[in-house]
């Protein structure tokens, strides 16, 4: 598929290792703009790799170069207010948000607007050293409006997050990476090794655990402390219900490698 070939989907899925799902956004035309066809498909896919038990990671990336350059400005520019609320992308990006399998973003080039909100979706953010990360909706005479004022603030604070969306400043990957806004910074071309890697990892352990984990981080992060430590608590006991629970405390004692299999 040529980057001129229409009839290409926006978004590609493989499966790189047991148990990754690899989704890659392909608009490259475009730096992966995100339309609403693409969103679509997007959306579809985690759907399908949420129920997926073959699923247990799912790594999202925009390629080598970029991973996307935020929304499709030409679908909006003549747009009113009724039909941006129409469009309802909150459902959209809700099987992404709600996904119960860990996410991992490999990051490469752009992430910007609409590019900087998916990816601070997933879980674990893998940034090349070339990456950039940007919330520009202001130049535009805009605001971000799926997520960037408010998973921004949660990820690197009132100070940045206001500098970035006030702004509409890149930062790199570095500055990024200083304010905690990815996981790991790596050289560009072993982003694709790297995120991999880091998803064969997770992919290997127990996906009940890492679910429970994914919702309880996710769940407390509003919740006052007690309240999360509660819920902390209940989901631990939860686990030793569970095959998996037996199966990784024989293989320790046993001094082999566990078998998982999410009962």
């Amino acid at each position: 598929m040529t980057a001129k070939d229409e009839t290409a989907p926006p978004v590609l899925l493989d499966w790189p290792s047991e148990g990754v799902a690899r989704l890659t956004l392909h608009r490259p035309e475009a730096t992966n703009a995100l339309s609403l066809e693409l969103q679509t498909r997007l959306s579809a896919y985690f759907c399908e790799l949420g129920e997926d038990e073959r699923a247990r990671c799912i790594v999202l990336t925009g390629g080598e170069r970029v991973f996307a350059a935020g929304g499709d400005i030409r679908s909006m520019i003549d747009a009113d207010p009724i039909e941006i609320h129409k469009r309802h992308t909150e459902r959209l990006w809700a099987p992404i948000q709600h996904c119960p399998k860990p996410v991992v973003a490999a990051i490469n080039g752009y992430a910007y607007g609409g590019g900087c909100e998916l990816a601070m979706l997933a879980d674990v953010l893998i940034a090349g050293e070339g990456a950039s990360f940007c919330q520009p909706e202001i130049r535009i005479g805009i605001m971000p409006g799926i997520g960037g004022t408010q998973r921004l603030v949660r990820a690197v604070g009132k100070a940045k997050a206001m500098q970035m969306a006030l702004t509409g400043r890149p930062i790199t990957a570095h500055e990024a990476w200083v304010a905690g806004l990815v996981s790991e910074l790596v050289p560009d071309e072993q982003v694709t090794s790297r995120s991999l890697e880091v998803a064969a990892q997770i992919a290997e352990l127990s996906p009940l655990a890492a679910e429970q984990i994914k919702e309880v981080i996710l769940a407390g992060l509003d919740a006052p402390l007690e309240s999360a430590l509660a819920i902390e608590r209940k989901a631990n006991a939860l686990m030793f219900a569970s095959r998996d629970q037996r199966e990784g405390m024989l293989a320790f004692l046993e001094k082999r490698r566990p078998q998982f299999t999410g009962r």
